[in-house]
């Protein structure tokens, strides 16, 4: 955990997002992690002095379940009310099928509602920190960061990060993902900032140099686009490694996986123009070369450290569409 004034950022591993806790009069909790880890989420708010129970709000920057998996929890055990992007809390409150992306990447979410509808250019009081809410679309059509002027801090949620930029999921955000993620980093770079916590790794002690980074490997995408499918690819596959343990490391098994997967079967046949069945050898190969993956006692593994999740953790309802209706 890292502290400025009332601004507190928490560093996670996966499966969860990064958290920021904003004291105050009302405090408010940005993103609150896997829902897996809702333990270690209550623990770091209490280790920092903040009981949930004393939450006024919690903030979605988006709504994948490494930002938003912990909604539940917390709000079930402590009613603390949550807002989100327009566009995401009426596609949670509707329980749509697109939800999170929950069904096109295959992983699991928690039901939830969202009780604040947030708007470019409102604004959220802690009682200490006012946060300017941005609407920053590219990651997410939803994505939105919040902007601290007084003390010209960034909470950027997966706009970018300090060495690194958040994968692009061009078949639910659109062809124009890489040019709305390029035009938000241009907007984010006229902010005065002096400090700027992301979604994921170390807080950004040079916001600009890292915008600009980011800036630049978004224009080598646009020139190369399966640069772009790659890095989305052993991103979410890489993700799922970490909530199964592993998949067997079988030729045989591992193509009935990724046959059953709608992001693989989308970013083959439309991006690398291939039949799936026939790319999951080259798959395998470039994911073992790039050492986004690792082969280990049968098994294929994730390399990125990561909190394995609790055996006994086994949501009843891990999909929207089958969330039921008295959580609408």
């Amino acid at each position: 955990m890292t502290q400025q004034a009332h601004i507190h950022f928490f560093e996670r591993l996966y499966p969860s997002a990064n958290m920021i806790l904003i004291r105050g009069v009302y405090p408010v909790l940005v993103d609150t992690g896997f829902g897996g880890d809702l333990a270690r989420t209550e623990a770091l708010l209490r280790q920092a002095g903040q009981t949930p129970e004393r939450l006024a709000l919690i903030v979605n920057t988006h709504y994948h379940i490494d930002h938003a998996g912990g909604n539940y929890g917390l709000q079930q055990g402590y009613n603390i009310p949550i807002a989100a992007h327009r566009w995401d809390a009426q596609l949670i409150n509707q329980h749509d099928s697109e939800a999170c992306s929950a069904e096109w990447l295959n992983q699991p979410i928690e039901p939830y509602h969202v009780d604040r509808s947030l708007s470019e250019g409102e604004e959220i009081d802690t009682g200490s920190v006012v946060l300017q809410v941005l609407h920053t679309p590219g990651h997410t059509l939803g994505h939105i960061a919040l902007y601290a002027p007084r003390e010209q801090v960034l909470l950027c949620g997966d706009a970018f990060h300090r060495d690194d930029v958040a994968w692009l999921g061009i078949f639910r955000e659109g062809a124009g993902a890489t040019y709305r993620s390029m035009e938000t980093l241009d907007r984010l770079a006229r902010l005065p900032l002096r400090q700027a916590y992301s979604g994921h790794g170390p807080a950004i002690e040079n916001p600009l140099a890292s915008i600009n980074a980011a800036r630049r490997r978004y224009e080598k995408w646009l020139q190369e686009p399966e640069k772009l499918a790659w890095h989305a690819c052993k991103r979410i596959f890489t993700y799922a490694l970490m909530l199964t343990g592993g998949i067997q490391d079988d030729d045989t098994a591992l193509t009935h996986y990724l046959l059953q997967q709608p992001w693989y079967l989308d970013y083959t046949r439309y991006v690398f123009r291939c039949e799936p069945s026939a790319f999951v050898s080259a798959f395998k190969q470039e994911l073992l070369r790039s050492k986004a993956v690792a082969q280990q006692d049968g098994l294929l593994i994730a390399l990125t450290p990561f909190n394995p999740p609790p055996p006994q953790w086994s949501p009843r309802y891990s999909r929207p569409r089958a969330w039921p209706l008295s959580d609408a």
